[in-house]
């Protein structure tokens, strides 16, 4: 069974170190840094994972992840949503737009592993 991770993220150092990281750990990694079509990358990429940066360009994080969970066929699609600004207020946001963990940047290795490990087991669970 392959594991994919749509990562959607606007800063490559930041996407490559994460798609290394988890591409090591035999995940398929597919990198996307545009807002304004990542609702239809992720549309067409059916991932298992999707991991979305809060500021990109053409769009939001937020509205991202608001008008998936508006999709009946990827509400439950995890989303772990990754900010360089760790706000209450932007975590609150995020988690009432249905996200399903919230990651500060910067993260470990080790925290990133985690949550990715985390929300796949869940997902394969329900």
């Amino acid at each position: 069974m392959s594991r994919k991770v749509l990562l959607i993220e606007d800063e490559p150092n930041i996407a490559e170190a994460i798609r290394f990281l988890l591409t090591r750990e035999g995940w398929q990694v597919q990198t996307h840094g545009e807002g304004a079509d990542a609702l239809q990358v992720i549309q067409g990429a059916s991932p298992d994972l999707v991991i979305l940066d809060v500021m990109l360009p053409g769009k939001s994080g937020m509205e991202i992840l608001r008008d998936l969970r508006e999709l009946e066929d990827l509400q439950g699609l995890p989303v772990l949503m990754l900010t360089a600004r760790g706000q209450s207020r932007d975590r609150e946001m995020a988690e009432n737009a249905g996200v399903s963990r919230f990651m500060t940047k910067p993260f470990s290795n080790t925290e990133m592993l985690t949550a990715v490990r985390d929300l796949h087991a869940q997902a394969t669970q329900s």
